[in-house]
């Protein structure tokens, strides 16, 4: 793999690690104001009666509510994931890149000897 190939997987990993952790603190965030603000019991007349349970406390949103939450949660996710292994692979190939860097100047320092 060459220099190039790897600082585009580098920066690929890092385009993809940045927004999933973001997308995962904006998840948490919406979660504690979902804590705050929401009904700890159902409310049907509000259509809030998909229960949600949020560090031990269990509160009551709306169906469009639970999907908006779960898709982000889980996309956000994905995307962290992804990023996290392309930059597992960089690392093990800029580490396997580094490798032969050093035996070849190794070979050349031997050589002048």
């Amino acid at each position: 793999m060459t220099w190039a190939q790897l600082a585009r997987l580098r920066v690929i990993s890092l385009t993809l690690l940045l927004p999933g952790l973001a997308g995962l603190i904006i998840s948490a965030m919406f979660s504690v104001h979902y804590l705050d603000t929401m009904p700890k019991w159902p409310s049907p007349d509000e259509l809030r009666t998909v229960p949600r349970n949020i560090h031990g406390t269990v509160v009551y949103q709306t169906a469009k509510e639970d999907r908006e939450l779960n898709l982000m949660e889980y996309s956000s996710v994905g995307v962290f994931l992804v990023g996290l292994g392309l930059g597992l692979v960089y690392l093990e190939k800029w580490g396997a890149r580094q490798a032969r860097v050093v035996e070849e100047d190794e070979a050349l320092t031997e050589n002048y000897s």
